[in-house]
This record gives structure tokens, C-alpha cells and sequence, in this order.
């Protein structure tokens, strides 16, 4: 019996063919392999998604047919897949093929070459791609010169070929997988035999030292990998999926999971890897093809072509295999069958997606610079210190020279908690009474330090400085002495934690990964989610996307953040999320996440950190007086009128009162805290994050102490520190803590922040370009760079590149999508943004003035009061290859924004701005669009061209003109008219429950993109694209309505 998948069901199929004879027309695809390879899991995997294809139909051949059979009996297929492993009678197979003559989906005759790995070395060379430099010893040839060997201690001679150790010794069968690594008596000498994997192991270290006498061999330089392999998976020339593993030569042991798989970590490949695996795969004729890649010495270099083979354990990959397969196989074959099927969007298609003023052009470069995620309140706290095991420390670790040390590495974290527990050890023996005093500071120390049970760099730090006259007490974080008197030497140890990725923003940041590949192209379909698994594009319906896109030699990704904790596993959950990765963050990020401070990209000036204190100076004095706002002060805070902060002036009155009201409320929350602490009842609820009682009334225990002076001065410089932490308790402690006012002290310090947090970067226009310009001009010139060079590309290629879809022989392999994401902190969003507004995108004021879209732009920004958790910008470079290079209209530059994340109250967003792509459908329907704006209407309901929407979202849309103008900033051109439209991506910040992390999912607006227009979905509507917004909150929006 053959396995057929429609075996059940092809006889009463509805679809008939146009003779009326009720059979189906469908291309049959046979498989035809042993037993083992064609029952295994990834090959049932992807035959069950083969088999959705409506005109496929699955027939899998016996072994006992292959092996024993003629081929004359064999059944007869459109299509067929056929690959050697042990036992297999290619040659029967090949006979097949010319009896037959299907669509071979791998190519017979090549897979005898792959057998011998000095043929493939020859193939590999042939085509120009990197191998180890490498002889072969070959002692079956009658040519004495073939098999020449010279073997010394530490080195081997082949035929004149001079190897020195470490070097690779490797049969020359492909189906002999016993290879040894030979080690130089420097290191130990002996060698290391690799072997197919037998339980646990893929090989063993042997004393033995001198090469094998009999058998003929590759010799090679062995390349330094650091202790990793990369495997590689086509599927057509197009597509490289990549995995990399512990390599088998580190010490043999095969690492697994929990289920016991080799465990494998995500790999990006490089723009010249895809280029490699596009090289292999027709090199070889073979469609679906591993090879192992080496990389080393900033090189890659191919070192084994394992032909047919599948990735073990990827529902990714299975999708796409499945996928791509189908398509070749119904693109090759539905045209001679008479198969009415439609060619979908494939891989060699250039990237072509709609636009915000409606037209198609080809993405050429997106840009984004993302805030990190939800995070634990930042806290610190420093102590004056004096012991000698301090000063031993500090000097141990290169303070005597620096005058300060930071502490991040584990050990070093470990011997500062050994010193706290020793000091405390020797209070409570009372044999060091002058610590008595340090007592509560030293527990706290030691408190901090054993929290979560392991250390990390990325939560926590310790950094000391050296005071050479003692140091004055500041604030109650302090613990300075008489300040009056000068003092012996001491440091001032400062402990820093919090500040770390919650899982409530891992969530954000993964789902904000998967919403982002909506702009690329095959994801401007429509998409509906449950939860937080989406079902349609990314599930495996018609359209490639962007995790398509990125298998190819396409799609070239960087992601860079900046060295603080949270941002970096803010990165890597994006890019799990963007990607479809699986498994932990710590793999991702070690692969694919570049530290962005090697050359200060994402660092903060020393200059402008200097301004900033005197803008700060001066607002805070501005924000202690006890009065109302007079209209002068409302002036000097505002000066360039933000519609946000004269809402939040407006609400606030008189500082001090609004002040004294959240002091009020603190000392209620703080009451609740310790009674809750006392109480045998709650004292020993779990808390978020597994925060404790006491270490809760220790964070509000020092923000009590520290707002307000023994003077009755308020210190505004610790209003963003209860804003923090009020938000994230009101976030994910409310239902424990209880506390009746919560959202009072919520909304009073949120409006004291949205003054004091912007305007703490400059509160004039060119006090906020100073500012800006200090903070993040590298990442403007970088962004500009990668800007820039794709544009610089656009002139180097030649006229094929105009008609891209036939151009299959790849002619300008360095063409693609450049993405570049950058993950940083909220001071780079803040400045970002001041330059875009204020730095002179249109050529004068004048301009501005007059220019409505760039108008409602401004005005859709002044109404942020924050940027939140996950806040974007994206710039979107676009290019129509119809136009001329010097054309103004070749290029088209899209600015995104969203103020990210919202919280669990106030979650009414400022109303969007900005005209709606104007669509054909306008004038054929007019009247249509006088619905009532109650209605959820469809994907094609109109919209007249200018109608305001509330959204949260800014899309500015301006052209460029050609590369002469990027040696200065973009001009908008005001013949061409600007449109706003959604901007991706929006998320909620919903209730989470500790270690649950359940989120509530709720349905908002959506965005369809069509190839005739844009058309958009009211809130509540059935449809969920670009934004998650709380159902509820849109609701009383429409009530106000």
C-alpha cells in the first residue's frame, strides 16, 4: 500500500476539471527514501502541511517497493523527492527518473558527488566559496604523488602540503563520519575522535597522536569556532534557515533539553552566508540541502554538504519548507497541468509594500529607536564606609589608581556580600560598636545582594569612590557623618538594583516584535490575534512576510542596545518576537544583540549632562513656590507652549499643595505597608517579582524621607521616583496592596512628572537642542549612515536592477532590506524627538506654519505626556525604481511614532492627527461615509481625505530628493501633499497577576493595507492590527462622543 494522502476523500472532491469527469486535478508528489527518513518527524511534519495545498496530493513509496520492485512498478508521480542514506538504491532511483521523467525536487546524479567529500571540496572551489585550506591523501590512486605523507611531532606533511597541529583529519567518504582533531604537544598533545552521536556523546579525547595509516583522507587546517558549529538548512537557492550548536570537537558531550534534544541556538546569518547558501544549493542541485558552516577569523567557510536534510525540531521551519516547496512545485507543474492556481507572493519578488500616500513602493531601510520595556523601580542607596576590608576591595580592583571601582561581576558582588555579612556578624557580637550606627545600611546591603538567590550584572551593582575628607550627607540615602567637621578618608560604597526587565515587559517587547513584521513585505494582510499566539500571515496563510524575507539573502538585521540590563533583554524579546524564536532570552541576546557602546552610540554627553543640571535648577525653584501658577510662571516653565504641560499646569495649580497632597498619600501608603508587613495574615503575601514587604517599605520609605525636607522644602527631583514607583505598584501590587488611593497618588504625581520630566531636558527651544544634540548626535549620525547607503547603493546598480522580478540570477547579491533597530532608554526617545521637532526638518518657521501636515504632526506630539515603556520611532526609506536617480520622487522617508505602552488607569491617549490616505473609493462612495461615527464599518468603508481620528499614533510622511540633498537635513518638498496614517505598533499595559503574567487582551483598531489604498478599521471592530488598545477605555471615549 502507498500512503495517499487524499486517498479517503478524491473521489467525492467537489472540485472537478472543466471535462466534467469528477476527478480532481491535483499534482501528485512522491517520496521516495527508506523508511526511516521518510517516516521521521520533520519529514511527517512537512508532509502534513503539504498536503494543505489544494491541488498536492501526497504518495509515499514502501521501502519494500523501492528496494525490491522494478521501477517499471514503481506508481507514477508528477513530482518527486528522492535522497541517498544508508541502504538506498540510488541508481534504481535514477533509472526512475529516466523512465518517468517528474519534476526532481533534489538532483540524482549530484547526490553520488556529495558522497565524496573530495568532489565536494572540488564543487565548493569551483564556485568560489571559502574552504579550509586543505590536501588530500589519496592511497587508492595508482599516482604515488596522490598519496605522499610526511609525519612529524607536531606536524604532518601531505603531499608537499605542510599541516601543523591543530589540524582535521577526515575520510574521504561522506558516509564516514570518523574524524579526528590532532593537538600540538603544547597543549597535551592526542587528538579528538568525532563520531555519529551515540547517546550522549559525539566524541572522545584519545592519547593517540599519529595520523591513521590505512584509508585515504582530507587534511585541513582546523578553524577556531570558539566551541560552536553552524548548521544550515535551503530550501531553493532563496532560503537559509540557520542553527548554531556546541560543536562536537569541545569535549564530546552533547548538550540536550529538558526533552532531550541537542539543544540549538538561533543564528542570523550574514549578507555573504545567505550568499553561500544560495551558492551551495545550486552548486549542488539540491533544493532542500544542509551544510555546516565554520566561522572563524572574522570568515566563513564551509566545510561539509550534507545534502537532503531537515531541521529537527522548527514549527517555523517546517511552516516554510512546507511552504516554499508547495509553491515551486505548483509554480513548476499547475501551468502543464491546467491547475487554475495563482502565483502568491514568493521570495525572489522584490519587497514591494504600500505607502502611506497610497502608492507601491520598494522598502529599502527601517530604522527604529525603541525605549526598553516595563521595569522594577530604580533604587539606591549609599553608605560612608571606613573598614579596611572595603579599602582592600577598592584597591584590589584598581580604585587607588581611578579614584572609583564598579562591581557588576558575580565574584566580585560575592566578596562585598561576604564583608556585609562579616561586618553585621561582628555588630551582633558587639565587638565592633562604631558599626552599630551602619547596622540598618549594612542589612540592607546584605538584603540586596541575596535577593533572587544567583547574581547578575544585569540587576545589580556596586560602585565605590573614594572621599579623601570623609563626604557630606545629601539626602537619606546618604549616610555621611558630622559634615561640619572634616573627616579621616573613607568611601561612599553606592549599591544600585532594580531597574530590570519585568515579564510583564518581555511580553511587550516580544509582542511589539511580532506586530513590527506588519511592515514588511507579505505582512500587510489582515491579522487576528488570540492571546498573545497571532493566527493568519504568521500562521501560515498565502504571503511570505518578513520571517520569510529574513531566511534570504534580503533581509539585513542589526540589532544594537544600549549595556543596562533591561535594554538588552528588551532587545533580545523583540527580536524573539520579531523572528519567531523560541527558548530563552540569554542564547538570543549572546547571538544577536550588539552592544552599542563600544563607540558611544548610545551614551550620554558629559556636556549636555552639565546643561541639564542647570535646567533642572532652574525648574525645580520655579516648582517650589506656594502659589498659584501666575501667567509669567506658566512662561518661564513652557516656553514653547506644550499642549501636555498646560494640561498638566492646569491640574497642578500651585506646586507646593500638589505637593504636600502627594506626601499626604505617601505617608497612607506607608501606613498600609506596615501594618500589612505586621500582619500575620498578609505579612507573608507574595508581592511582584518576588519583592518582599520589607523591601517595599524600604523603596517608600526613602522616597518619604527624601521628598520633603525638616524645612518643608520638596525635593523635585524626586517626582519622576514616585511617579516610577506608584506606577508600578498601581500596575502589579494593587490587588495585594489594597490601597484605597492608589490612583489619587497615581494621577497627582503623573502630572507633576509630565512638567518636570520633559522640561528636566530644557525647558527653551535651544535649550533642548543643546541637550538633544549632546545626548544623541552619534545615533543621528549613524542613523543617517544607514540611511545613506542605501541610497549610495541605488546609484551603483546597474539598469536590471529596474525590473527585479526576472532577474533570478541574483546580479546585485548586496542589494536588500536594512533594518536597524536600536534599543535605549528614555533620554535618547526624549531627544530624538526635540530634534525632529525643533531641529529643522522644514527649511524655515514659515514653512511650518503654512505646511497642515506638518502642523497637525507637532500638535499630535505636544498632546504626549510621556514616553512610555516601548515608545518607537521608525523611519521608513522607501525608493520607486520607475523614477529617475535625481528625481525628488525616488525616494520616500516615512518618520512613525508611538509613546509606546499604556498603564492599567488613564488610559486615554491623546487624539491622532492627520489626513487619511485619500482613496479611490472616496468618490465612488461619498455618501457612504456620513455613517454615524457609532458604526464599526468594514474594510471598505470610505473616509473623506482629512478626517481627524483618535489614535496614538504620529506617521509623517516626506520626500526626498535624490542623494545630493542627504549631506544636509531632509527638506519637505509642499507640492507634494503629507498624510498621517497608524503608525505601528501600540500596545496595553495590562493587569498582570505575580509569576502569571496573564494578559488581558483587548480588541482596538486595526489597519488593512490593499494595493489600491489604505483602508481602515474603527475601533472595536472584529479586525486587530497594529494597535492593542483596552476595550473599556475606548468605550467611554465614544460615550464622551
Amino acid at each position: 500500500m502507498f500512503w495517499d494522502s487524499t486517498s479517503s476523500s478524491s473521489g467525492s472532491d467537489s472540485d472537478t476539471d472543466d471535462g466534467g469527469t469528477g476527478a480532481t486535478k491535483q499534482v501528485v508528489v512522491g517520496i521516495c527514501a527508506m523508511a526511516k527518513k521518510s517516516q521521521s518527524k520533520p519529514m511527517r511534519e512537512i508532509l502534513m502541511r503539504l498536503q494543505e495545498f489544494q491541488y498536492i496530493r501526497i504518495l509515499v513509496f514502501p521501502e519494500e517497493t523501492i528496494v525490491s520492485k522494478p521501477v517499471e512498478e514503481w506508481p507514477i508521480v508528477d513530482c518527486l523527492i528522492s535522497f541517498h542514506s544508508k541502504g538506498f538504491p540510488l541508481e534504481k532511483a535514477l533509472q526512475y527518473a529516466n523512465l518517468r521523467h517528474p519534476y526532481v525536487i533534489n538532483n540524482l546524479h549530484m547526490q553520488y558527488d556529495i558522497q565524496d567529500r573530495r568532489k565536494v571540496y572540488a564543487i565548493l572551489e569551483s564556485q568560489g566559496i571559502e574552504i579550509p585550506r586543505y590536501a588530500v591523501l589519496d592511497r587508492d590512486s595508482p599516482d604515488p604523488k596522490h598519496h605522499e605523507l610526511i609525519e612529524s611531532e607536531d606536524h604532518v606533511e601531505v603531499n608537499g602540503v605542510v599541516f601543523n597541529k591543530p589540524f582535521v583529519e577526515k575520510p574521504v567518504s561522506a558516509e564516514d563520519h570518523n574524524i579526528y582533531i590532532y593537538y600540538p604537544t603544547s597543549a597535551g598533545g592526542g587528538s579528538q575522535r568525532l563520531f555519529r552521536k551515540i547517546g550522549s556523546r559525539s566524541s572522545v579525547y584519545s592519547p593517540e597522536s599519529r595520523v591513521r595509516k590505512t584509508g585515504s583522507f582530507i587534511y585541513e587546517d582546523f578553524m577556531p569556532t570558539d566551541g560552536t558549529d553552524v548548521k544550515v538548512y535551503t530550501v531553493g537557492p532563496d532560503y537559509a534557515h540557520a542553527e548554531a550548536r556546541k560543536s562536537p570537537a569541545l569535549d564530546g558531550k552533547v548538550e540536550r533539553d529538558s526533552e532531550g534534544k541537542e539543544i540549538r541556538y538561533p543564528v542570523i546569518l550574514s549578507n555573504a552566508e545567505k550568499l553561500i547558501s544560495r551558492k551551495v544549493c545550486l552548486a549542488f542541485k539540491q533544493t532542500v540541502c544542509g551544510f555546516d558552516l565554520l566561522r572563524a577569523n572574522g570568515k566563513s567557510f564551509v566545510c561539509d554538504v550534507n545534502g537532503f536534510s531537515f531541521v529537527k525540531n522548527s514549527n517555523k521551519y517546517y511552516d516554510d519548507c512546507a511552504k516554499i516547496l508547495g509553491n515551486m512545485i505548483l509554480r513548476e507543474l499547475a501551468p502543464t497541468l491546467h491547475i487554475p492556481w495563482s502565483v502568491p507572493f514568493q521570495l525572489d519578488d522584490p519587497p514591494i509594500v504600500p505607502t502611506t500616500f497610497g502608492k507601491m513602493m520598494e522598502l529599502r531601510c527601517v530604522v527604529a529607536v525603541i525605549r526598553h520595556g516595563d521595569r522594577t523601580p530604580k533604587q539606591k542607596m549609599k553608605v560612608e564606609v571606613r573598614h579596611p576590608k572595603f579599602f582592600e576591595i577598592f584597591e584590589k580592583y584598581g580604585g587607588k589608581t581611578d579614584g572609583a571601582v564598579k562591581l557588576k561581576r558575580p565574584k566580585q558582588l560575592q566578596e562585598v556580600l561576604d564583608i556585609a555579612r562579616f561586618l553585621l556578624n561582628e555588630i551582633e557580637q558587639r565587638s565592633a560598636p562604631e558599626l552599630a550606627e551602619k547596622q540598618t545600611k549594612l542589612e540592607q546591603l546584605k538584603s540586596v545582594l541575596e535577593m533572587y538567590g544567583h547574581f547578575s550584572g544585569i540587576n545589580r551593582k556596586v560602585q565605590m569612590k573614594y572621599q579623601p575628607k570623609g563626604r557630606p550627607k545629601s539626602s537619606s540615602s546618604d549616610d555621611g557623618e558630622n559634615q561640619n567637621s572634616p573627616a579621616d578618608p573613607s568611601l561612599v560604597l553606592i549599591v544600585k538594583w532594580g531597574g530590570e526587565l519585568t515579564p510583564a515587559g518581555r511580553i511587550q517587547a516580544e509582542e511589539l516584535g511580532r506586530i513590527f513584521r506588519c511592515m514588511y513585505p507579505g505582512g500587510q494582510g489582515r491579522h487576528y490575534y488570540v492571546g498573545l499566539a497571532p493566527i493568519g500571515e504568521y500562521a501560515g496563510t498565502q504571503g511570505l512576510g518578513l520571517l520569510r524575507l529574513h531566511s534570504t539573502y534580503r533581509h539585513d538585521l542589526k540589532i544594537y542596545a544600549s549595556d543596562e540590563g533591561r535594554v538588552q533583554m528588551t532587545a533580545a524579546a523583540f527580536a524573539k518576537g520579531l523572528l519567531a524564536l523560541e527558548g530563552e532570552l540569554t542564547p538570543i541576546l549572546v547571538q544577536m544583540v550588539k552592544s552599542a557602546n563600544t563607540n558611544g552610540l548610545l551614551d550620554n554627553d558629559n556636556e549636555a549632562s552639565k546643561y541639564q543640571d542647570i535646567a533642572k535648577a532652574r525648574l525645580h525653584s520655579l516648582m517650589q513656590q506656594d502659589r498659584d501658577f501666575t501667567a509669567e510662571d506658566r512662561t518661564a516653565i513652557n516656553p514653547c507652549n506644550s499642549i501636555s504641560i498646560n494640561m498638566a499646569l492646569d491640574f497642578v495649580k500651585n506646586p507646593v499643595r500638589c505637593c504636600e497632597r502627594v506626601q499626604q498619600l505617601i505617608h497612607k501608603l506607608m501606613a498600609i505597608v506596615r501594618l500589612k508587613k505586621d500582619d500575620p495574615k498578609t505579612r507573608d503575601a507574595t508581592l511582584y517579582h518576588g519583592e518582599t514587604w520589607e523591601l517595599m517599605g524600604r523603596r517608600w520609605g526613602k522616597i518619604e524621607k527624601d521628598f520633603c525636607s525638616k524645612n518643608n522644602v520638596f525635593d523635585i527631583s524626586k517626582i519622576p521616583d514616585i511617579y516610577d514607583c506608584i506606577k508600578y505598584d498601581l500596575q502589579h501590587n494593587q490587588h495585594t496592596l489594597q490601597f484605597d488611593q492608589a490612583e489619587d497618588l497615581y494621577i497627582n504625581s503623573k502630572y507633576l512628572a509630565d512638567i518636570v520630566i520633559p522640561q528636566e531636558y530644557g525647558m527653551t527651544m535651544m535649550e533642548k537642542l543643546t541637550i538633544s544634540q549632546g545626548i544623541c548626535t552619534p545615533l543621528l549620525k549613524k542613523i543617517r549612515a544607514d540611511l545613506q547607503r542605501n541610497i549610495e547603493e541605488a546609484g551603483e546598480e546597474n539598469v536590471n536592477r529596474l525590473n527585479p522580478r526576472y532577474s533570478h540570477g541574483v546580479s546585485s547579491p548586496g542589494r536588500h532590506v536594512r533594518t536597524r533597530l536600536y534599543f535605549t532608554s528614555e533620554s535618547h526617545l526624549h531627544s530624538l524627538l526635540t530634534v525632529l521637532r525643533f531641529g529643522g526638518l522644514l527649511s524655515s518657521q514659515e514653512d511650518a506654519s503654512k505646511d497642515e501636515q506638518w502642523r497637525r504632526a507637532m500638535e499630535y506630539v505636544s498632546m504626549v505626556s510621556e514616553i512610555n515603556y516601548m515608545s518607537q520611532v521608525v523611519i521608513l526609506l522607501y525608493e520607486d525604481p520607475t523614477k529617475d536617480p535625481c528625481s525628488e520622487e525616488r525616494f520616500h522617508v516615512e518618520l512613525h511614532f508611538s509613546p509606546g505602552v499604556n498603564c492599567c488607569v488613564q488610559k486615554n491617549l491623546p487624539p491622532g492627527p492627520g489626513f487619511r490616505p485619500h482613496s479611490r473609493n472616496d468618490v465612488r462612495n461619498k455618501s457612504s461615509s456620513d455613517n454615524s461615527p457609532t458604526d464599526s464599518p468594514g474594510p471598505s468603508s470610505p473616509y473623506r481625505c482629512g478626517e481627524r481620528e483618535n489614535t496614538p499614533f504620529l506617521y509623517l510622511s516626506l520626500f526626498l530628493s535624490g542623494v545630493h540633498h542627504y549631506d544636509r537635513p531632509p527638506t519637505l518638498s509642499h507640492q507634494h501633499l503629507l498624510r498621517t496614517k497608524l503608525a505601528p505598533p501600540q500596545l496595553s499595559l495590562t493587569d498582570m497577576e505575580p509569576g502569571k503574567c496573564r494578559k488581558k487582551e483587548k480588541l482596538g483598531p486595526g489597519l488593512s493595507n490593499s494595493r489600491d489604498d489604505l483602508e481602515y478599521l474603527t475601533p472595536l471592530s472584529n479586525k486587530v492590527g497594529w494597535q492593542m488598545v483596552e476595550e473599556e477605555q475606548e468605550g467611554k471615549r465614544r460615550g464622551r462622543e
